[in-house]
């Protein structure tokens, strides 16, 4: 795997050895009518269905945040809504003062995953408030990032805030499917200094007292891959049935793959992570097999506790796993074929067709064809290697909203935007200044909904971070 710099080791050990204080959100100097301003854009874009597929309206949500910018102070000719297939972006720029210096940019996305009226307790496309939750598809992942992060941009530059260094802020349409509109908003933008994007990272709030536990940023996360496992056969009649028969040689395949583990990786950022993330696991045997695999990656036991854990397989190496089958074209016919999808979430530092042999090899079955089909739809990137500006100013603008908040720095498993900047050499960092519980986040699911305490607190986060990284 490509190597993390030093830098990133050295800048890690300042920004953990900061005191670990008991957090709670600092009084707030956000003013109530700004409050009212981010929650209103919120509940307006969160009641626009930018779902991918016929009746997508995610160019309807991007210009009401045009809208709001335009209102803010930006010209109409420095906001961009680029129409793509049956989405768009948003290309929002902020001219600095020196010309010379390379613009910072914010990212995120405007479109959510689909959501059914008949599986949810409320429309989701209603946003509701109840008991001090906002409740709509696409409330945490992510169009009250969306919200908060325009919001405080239009409030920097009302208050006379004049950026030395260009800002700007870009919003994707298909980041939950194609990606596609991400990677052209980075080839556009690959010219950039920085990419703080919104969406990803994040705070955890304890489940008994509601309180900060610890904030995250992510430097890295693993490639999306899909794969294809393909069985072909000439068929027959079922009333002759024959030893070769795609649909068991493929369900064969599968049992191989569903058996199989990558090995175990580690880098800085997940070491890190490991070992600071250990602190706050309230089941302690969890919390030392976290500690056991930061000293040592090879360690047997420690790595099996964690691969039976939903929250932390995906940050112990690569994954693949069976998410799609079909076979078969008669109820009386012997099929003719049989296929199967392998959806691998990969460790930075392996290439698509580095996987896809290693899955060759763990089936082993010549009639087993194995093809990449992911496209251009994801892409192999590193690490971004840690600057102290970031991590200064990250540090600042969260301590600033939550006093003493311990900080740890991870690797998502998930794919994002940041893949596409990464994968052409400018730095990204995922971190949003979101807070909820681990037991209510329900980004991608049924009922999802975010706490509007992070309101107040999240605005002085973006105040701060954009400031800083852009004097």
């Amino acid at each position: 795997m490509r190597a993390v710099p030093l830098a990133l080791v050295a800048s890690l050990a300042i920004t953990l050895a900061a005191p670990q204080l008991s957090a709670r959100p600092a009084p707030s100097r956000v003013s109530p009518a700004l409050e009212a301003q981010a929650l209103d854009l919120a509940k307006r874009l969160l009641a626009i269905r930018s779902v991918a597929g016929p009746g997508n309206q995610s160019g309807q949500a991007l210009h009401l945040v045009k809208d709001a910018l335009v209102q803010g102070g930006w010209k109409d000719s420095d906001v961009e809504i680029v129409p793509a297939g049956d989405t768009a972006y948003l290309i929002a720029t902020w001219p600095g003062s020196d010309p010379s210096l390379k613009p910072l940019v914010i990212s995120g996305h405007i479109d959510v995953v689909e959501a059914k009226r008949e599986d949810w307790e409320r429309d989701p496309f209603v946003p509701v408030i109840e008991n001090g939750y906002l409740f709509a598809r696409g409330a945490s992942d992510m169009k009250f990032d969306v919200a908060l992060s325009t919001t405080s941009l239009i409030e920097l530059r009302r208050s006379g805030y004049k950026p030395r260094r260009t800002i700007v802020l870009e919003f994707s349409g298909d980041e939950e499917t194609s990606m596609s509109t991400g990677r052209m908003i980075a080839q556009r933008l690959k010219g950039a200094e920085m990419v703080v994007n919104v969406d990803g990272g994040g705070g955890t709030l304890d489940e008994k007292t509601g309180k900060p536990a610890y904030w995250t940023w992510e430097g890295a996360e693993k490639t999306y891959d899909d794969y294809q496992l393909e069985v072909t056969n000439p068929g027959g009649h079922s009333s002759a049935p024959r030893p070769e028969n795609a649909i068991v040689q493929l369900a064969q395949a599968v049992t191989k793959v569903g058996a199989y583990r990558f090995k175990a990786e580690q880098n800085p950022l997940t070491k890190a992570y490991f070992e600071h993330a250990a602190n706050f696991e309230g089941d302690p045997k969890l919390a030392a097999a976290m500690r056991a695999f930061a000293a040592n990656p090879d360690d047997a036991a420690a790595l099996a506790t964690l691969r039976a854990s939903p929250a932390y397989v995906g940050k112990t190496g690569t994954t693949c796993v069976a998410t799609l089958i079909s076979g078969g074209h008669a109820e009386n016919a012997l099929p003719q074929r049989a296929t199967a999808n392998i959806n691998c979430r990969v460790f930075p530092g392996h290439s698509r067709e580095e996987i896809r042999q290693e899955l060759e090899q763990v089936i082993a079955m010549p009639m087993v064809k194995v093809t990449a089909t992911s496209g251009e739809n994801s892409i192999s990137s590193p690490a971004s290697p840690m600057r102290p500006d970031f991590v200064a100013a990250a540090d600042k603008a969260i301590h600033l909203a939550y006093p003493g908040v311990p900080i740890i720095p991870s690797q998502a498993s998930g794919a994002s935007d940041s893949m596409w900047y990464r994968a052409l050499g400018v730095p990204a960092y995922n971190a949003s200044p979101l807070f909820t519980k681990d037991s209510e986040s329900f980004a991608h699911g049924l009922n999802e909904r975010v706490p509007l305490a992070n309101i107040a607190p999240s605005i002085t986060y973006y105040l701060s971070l954009f400031t800083d990284l852009s004097k």
